[in-house]
């Protein structure tokens, strides 16, 4: 269950970084020309859009990293990551697999009671 969370966690991740790169890009580009705002709309807190566009995708791939050696911890960082990125963006066609894996690989990390090596999270 721990490689299935590292694993989980570092692709929630990756995809989780090019989630980031458009809301933050779209946050920038929405303060800077305030006409694309007034034509496509505009976030209602773009200060925690860019907060949770740069922090979920790196949690996420720390609780992966962080999952062989203290699933607890690791898993509590990517359920952390989901809620961050839910917060953020919503569940939507973008983040469905984002938040999916993440939380997934949260709940099989903090699931792994019996670890593959002698030493208990618990």
């Amino acid at each position: 269950m721990r490689n299935a969370a590292l694993t989980l966690g570092l692709i929630a991740g990756v995809m989780g970084i090019f989630v980031g790169l458009f809301g933050y890009g779209y946050a920038e580009l929405t303060e800077r020309h305030t006409e694309v705002g007034e034509f496509l709309g505009v976030f209602e807190n773009p200060g925690f859009i860019r907060f949770a566009s740069f922090v979920a995708p790196m949690l996420a791939i720390a609780g992966g990293a962080m999952a062989k050696a203290r699933a607890l911890w690791g898993g509590g960082l990517m359920l952390l990551a989901a809620l961050c990125t839910y917060a953020a963006f919503g569940f939507n066609v973008a983040t469905m697999f984002p938040i999916g894996f993440a939380a997934l690989g949260g709940i099989l990390a903090i699931a792994a009671g019996k670890p593959d090596e002698p030493k208990a999270h618990f």
